[in-house]
């Protein structure tokens, strides 16, 4: 589905950015006025309309694409014009100012929207590569699914410790509550395992980090080759094999939710760079008409 958001209807939205962007070229080339190409002739005001027309149009596919019930077209054609007419108000903007910039409020306007588009661009990115990923992550399950099987992996642990002494069934316990995975965007992003557990070693009890359940491991692998005890040494065995299943699953949900994150971190640039754009937009405008 997310390929064909730049393929659909055969590159309908493509074709109509390709004839609005030729026109305009067309109309600068044969444009003759008495004075350098700008924003202030009759070329420039009208393209200058019809860019901000395009960014106010732009900006509504913010609030359309939250409008699951609007009839007003498909959420895969609004936003493969999105994308497509989004790359032709660059051109058009810089028709409009005739490639005469300087350091005033209107080439302000014209770096936010830049980097609106570039964001943009990125996300577009994003989504065409990160779905497949996150979909081969998962192996068909969905995200609550491999939640529910960590919630099952933490009950059988906690089952085969009940049969153990208090040392191991609060390792395990202090396992359940201080897994932690992605407590902040950058954590989710950078992919990391925050979590902890509680060791009593030599009657001292102290809290040590645990990312893949290796400090976990560690310990009962120590404690197993100690046991003298069959029976114990085949729980302890029994509860390692459930740590590393876990492991494992924690892997797998650590991953989901880097990719998750990186689907949604362009939109923490994006939107408010779009706020931003509309506010210079509106100075941009404002200064025009008072002092052009």
């Amino acid at each position: 589905m997310h390929e064909s958001i730049l393929a659909f209807r055969k590159r309908r939205y493509l074709w109509v950015a390709l004839v609005v962007t030729a026109l305009a070229i067309i109309a600068y080339l044969l444009d003759d006025p008495q004075e350098p190409p700008n924003g202030g002739t009759v070329l420039g005001y009208t393209l200058g309309t019809v860019a901000t027309l395009l960014v106010l149009w732009l900006t509504w596919f913010g609030i359309r694409k939250r409008r699951y019930t609007s009839t007003h077209g498909t959420m895969q054609g609004w936003l493969s014009a999105h994308v497509y007419l989004g790359l032709a108000l660059f051109v058009i903007v810089l028709l409009h100012a005739g490639f005469q910039f300087g350091v005033n409020v209107h080439t302000l306007a014209f770096v936010l929207m830049t980097l609106v588009i570039v964001s943009g661009l990125y996300g577009v990115f994003i989504y065409m590569k990160y779905p497949g990923r996150v979909s081969s992550n998962r192996d068909g399950a969905s995200r609550p699914e491999l939640l529910d099987q960590l919630e099952d992996l933490d009950r059988r642990s906690l089952r085969v410790a009940a049969d153990l002494n208090d040392d191991y069934q609060e390792l395990v316990a202090s396992g359940v509550s201080r897994t932690q995975l992605g407590s902040t965007l950058w954590s989710r992003l950078r992919g990391r395992d925050l979590s902890q557990i509680v060791l009593r070693t030599g009657g001292q009890t102290k809290v040590v980090p645990n990312p893949g359940q290796e400090a976990a491991l560690d310990w009962l692998a120590n404690e197993q080759s100690r046991a003298t005890d069959a029976d114990s040494a085949a729980k302890i065995g029994e509860l390692s094999a459930v740590l590393r299943n876990k492991r494992q699953l924690l892997r797998q949900i650590g991953e989901d939710l880097r990719l998750q994150a990186g689907m949604e971190i362009w939109l923490y640039f994006h939107v408010p760079l779009t706020a931003a754009l509309l506010m210079a937009l509106v100075a941009h405008i404002i200064t025009v008409f008072m002092y052009w």
